[in-house]
This record gives C-alpha cells, structure tokens and sequence, in this order.
C-alpha cells in the first residue's frame, strides 16, 4: 500500500514542477540584418590570399542578389 503513496506524491510532485517550470522566451525571426555579409568599403585594404584560408572580412563589390522573401502558405480549399 505505500507504493501507491510513492506513485501518487511523484506525479503531483511532477505536476507541480511542470507547472512552475519557466516557460523559454521565443526567439525572435531572423532578419536580412542579422546575416554577416561582406561588404566593398573605399580605403579598405585588399587582402592577397594564397592557398585556402578563411577570411573573416573579405573586400568583395558583390555578393548575389541578397533579399528577403517573405514565406506564403495556401490552405487547401474544401
């Protein structure tokens, strides 16, 4: 008979952590500000690279076409 006091404090002792728990804040959505693109700036020096390296600030003038497309859901009809 007490294991059935044992069964029954641990699942109202897990409700109530459940319940008490902090809920996580949610993430706020990626913007095109967010992304860590290189940029062509005048003055700034050109680095001369040879065999693979990575660079962390590269000079470029372009970098594809860059924009934000927003995401479009169509509900099916009935």
């Amino acid at each position: 008979m007490d294991i059935v006091y044992y069964i029954v404090a641990l699942i109202v002792s897990s409700l109530i952590s459940y319940a008490l728990a902090p809920k996580p804040p949610t993430p706020k959505p990626a913007s095109i500000t967010d992304f860590d693109v290189p940029v062509a700036e005048e003055g700034r020096p050109i680095p001369v690279v040879f065999g693979t390296v990575t660079l962390t600030g590269p000079n470029v003038l372009w970098y594809g076409d860059l924009k934000a497309v927003p995401i479009k859901e169509k509900a099916g009809k009935k």
